[in-house]
């Protein structure tokens, strides 16, 4: 799709050029390694927003990758669906399965928690970094691109984070933290019972 869109909005002169700048980008935000062959945040409409969107979804299991990783994003889109399939059969048990697997209700529950604890994350720090005087833009890309381990932003924060404040890069720098511990790990260093 990114490379069909750059190609017709006549971005690169050549399919070929299209084709190896979509993939590359793609592929590079999926995995959240950070690189960029070209300033993707000045590319037309729906790309840069879809490209810090991948960053959400990120690697897979046991990668390096930031992202809520592919596994939980699997796992919450069966959930979703049994829970429509729960709406008209009320009674059914319809166990969520992984490669012939079921998934205990432990470990959908530490999904379903993992993912709240990730989507607040993301939305105190949009509203933080918003609040600290950053356009809607930055703030809403840059707490995205930080969270997931991703780099690349978008507006003032597209090429670079230097022209944003010290607070801000504060809140990116912790952000970064919540992202690359995945959330739980940093949230029990403020649990009492964890210091007791």
């Amino acid at each position: 799709m990114a490379c069909t869109t750059l190609y017709i909005s006549s971005i690169y002169s050549t399919l070929g050029e299209s084709l190896r700048y979509g993939f590359f980008q793609v592929i590079s935000t999926m995995t959240t390694t950070g690189y960029t062959t070209t300033d993707f945040y000045l590319w037309p409409g729906f790309l840069p927003v879809m490209l810090i969107m991948l960053g959400f979804i990120g690697g897979c299991a046991g990668s390096t990758a930031g992202g809520m990783k592919v596994i939980r994003v699997i796992l919450l889109f069966r959930q979703a669906i049994r829970e429509v399939h729960h709406l008209i059969h009320p009674a059914a048990v319809i166990p969520i399965k992984l490669g012939g697997h079921s998934m205990s209700g432990n470990v959908m529950y530490a999904i379903w928690g993992f993912f709240f604890l990730y989507v607040s994350s993301f939305c105190i720090l949009s509203l933080l970094i918003t609040a600290s005087g950053v356009d809607p833009v930055t703030a809403f890309s840059a707490a995205g691109a930080c969270l997931t381990n991703l780099g690349p932003a978008l507006g003032q924060a597209g090429a670079n984070y230097a022209e944003l404040n010290d607070f801000t890069k504060i809140l990116l720098s912790f952000a970064m933290l919540l992202g690359r511990l995945e959330i739980f790990t940093v949230m029990v260093l403020f649990s009492r019972t964890f210091w007791k």
